[in-house]
């Protein structure tokens, strides 16, 4: 057990090393973020000064500048809970589909009569009709319009249900519909709540479903929660133009009236297009995940009534063309128009994988809020009892790590110098790798980084015991050492495995501090293990190798 080779030494020194270095920009946490903040600057195309070009200077290039994202808990910031009222999604739904529902009426006049639609509940559709007779085959003809559900969940089932009440029929959606909507409702709200606020650069935001129809925002670092609340309200400007050419150059520019934006997806490509938008993203009502004709991922959109009609007219008169559609001055796709495209609805088509034309669909439906939200909790965190969590971390982290420390030297001697060398590695090798997988550290987070401090000489404290019982056998020195790692390596192992369990469940079913707690946990386990098992015992190697003692007291 005392036998390290040489290339094994090298792996553990290696280990340590790139733990400690990853660790160090965390000791300058100012200047570091700093330095980050004006490369992120620069490279986005921002002007720099030389005394901010001095700044950067204050931390060597040649050093990892990766850091531990502080939470909202540490750093100040806002919080929101928000509730979609997701029917609204219904009546909006609804009403974009009165106009199919009235044209396919329209042509069964004869038997149906006059047609007239009627006020109701904002989740139903209802439309009169004079004649009563006509009502089976009304009922026939609007269920044509049907579509399967758009979803895993809905598989086989229609998106509507029709039903009569004397001569007045009732267009609702589905129980499989509904919870298609409300997924895609909460998954729109998601993608341009993170949009809005990745806008503002706001470091580690926490956006994330909570239950069915809640969203819980916290961003680090924003001024107020009603900052947040208007960031949020903001629309994304979303346009389907006209495109005059495909370019390569970015300053390439036309007439006065184009303009020159880059492709999303494709670096270096860009569109001249015309300033004026063919049609407007506020009149697109829905754009949802499907497949053309061949089988292959598509993307289907539709219009309000006024959107149809524009967009109906332009695709008949400019067929060939390409036109673009333009997401935060970005052409997200820019498809050719094959055919005039009327009725209010159409389908992009492309080399589309099945990710590809869902993330399309929402990036479409991304303009505009998809319902309003209702904002049930709002609390603003100021950055002053971010820094008191912070002092306070330091603080309890100082305390018990002195602790320790003094501990284990008295209890131990000089094994319990080895142990305590092996702890200060091990707290370096949890920052260093929470800053390598950008970890949010927040006030919980700190509190796991404080008991696994406690819980790292655990390991030593077992293997220092048995190496206690196996010299009072009259062992030798370096026997009763090896008797006391391989003794103890099985509890060692076991306590640890069945507290890493506790936390990998904690981090996946847990959410925000619960899981940040889980993470620093978790990886004090693994660090503790390492540390305790390689870096300590190759610090006794090396001592045995040198002293060849011929006894020792622990």
């Amino acid at each position: 057990m005392l036998q390290f080779s040489l290339w094994q030494k090298i792996i553990i020194w290696s280990v340590c090393g790139f733990g400690i270095l990853f660790a160090l920009p965390n000791a300058f946490y100012t200047r570091v973020e700093v330095r980050n903040d004006l490369y992120e600057a620069r490279a986005n195309g921002l002007n720099v000064t030389d005394e901010e070009i001095a700044n950067i200077g204050n931390w060597p290039s040649f050093l990892p500048s990766s850091l531990v994202n502080l939470g909202l808990d540490l750093r100040g910031g806002a919080h929101l809970l928000a509730e979609v009222k997701v029917e609204e999604v219904y009546a909006q739904r609804l009403d974009a589909m009165w106009q199919e529902v009235r044209d396919v009426l329209r042509a069964e006049r004869s038997s149906i009569g006059t047609i007239r639609r009627q006020d109701g509940r904002d989740d139903q559709l209802r439309v009169k009709i004079s004649k009563k007779s006509g009502m089976a085959k009304a009922i026939k003809v609007i269920e044509n319009l049907a579509r399967p559900v758009s979803s895993l969940t809905g598989v086989g089932q229609k998106d509507i249900e029709v039903s009569a009440d004397q001569n007045t029929l009732i267009i609702q959606f589905s129980d499989a519909e509904k919870l298609a909507l409300n997924e895609r409702t909460m998954e729109q709200s998601l993608e341009i709540i993170r949009r809005r606020v990745d806008e503002v650069g706001t470091r580690e935001p926490t956006i994330q479903k909570q239950g069915d129809r809640r969203i819980l925002i916290q961003v680090p670092g924003l001024g107020s929660a009603s900052e947040l609340k208007t960031l949020i309200g903001t629309t994304a400007k979303l346009g389907f133009y006209p495109v005059v050419k495909q370019t390569s150059n970015a300053d390439e520019e036309g007439n006065g009236r184009t303009q020159t934006l880059p492709a999303r997806d494709d670096k270096g490509v860009f569109y001249i297009l015309d300033k004026m938008a063919a049609v407007t993203g506020e009149e697109l009502v829905d754009a949802q995940p499907t497949f053309d004709q061949n089988g292959q991922p598509a993307v289907s959109f539709r219009f309000n009534p006024g959107g149809a009609r524009k967009f109906g007219n332009y695709t008949a008169n400019n067929v060939g063309s390409l036109f673009a559609i333009v997401l935060d001055n970005e052409v997200i796709s820019a498809p050719q128009i094959r055919e005039a495209i009327t009725g209010g609805s159409g389908q992009i088509t492309g080399n589309f994988s099945v990710t590809e034309s869902a993330e399309l669909s929402i990036l479409l439906r991304a303009g505009a809020l998809p319902a309003p939200m209702q904002f049930e909790e709002e609390r603003t965190i100021g950055p002053e009892l971010g820094q008191d969590s912070i002092d306070a971390g330091k603080i309890a982290c100082a305390v018990a790590f002195a602790a320790i420390l003094v501990f284990m030297f008295l209890s131990y001697g000089l094994f319990g110098i080895f142990a305590n060398i092996a702890l200060i590695i091990n707290v370096s090798l949890i920052f260093g790798l929470l800053s390598i997988i950008g970890a949010t550290l927040t006030l919980p987070g700190i509190a796991g980084i404080v008991l696994t401090v406690g819980m790292a000489v655990d390991a030593n404290v077992l293997i220092f015991e048995r190496i206690k019982e196996e010299l009072k056998t009259a062992k030798s020195p370096y026997r009763a050492i090896e008797l006391g790692y391989e003794r103890a390596f099985s509890a060692i192992l076991d306590a640890n495995i069945t507290t890493f369990i506790a936390a990998l469940i904690l981090f996946l079913m847990g959410s925000g501090p619960v899981r940040g707690f889980s993470i620093t946990l978790g990886l004090g386990i693994i660090t503790s293990v390492f540390t305790a098992i390689y870096v300590t015992r190759l610090l006794m190697a090396i001592w045995f190798d040198i002293k060849r003692p011929k006894a020792i007291i622990v």
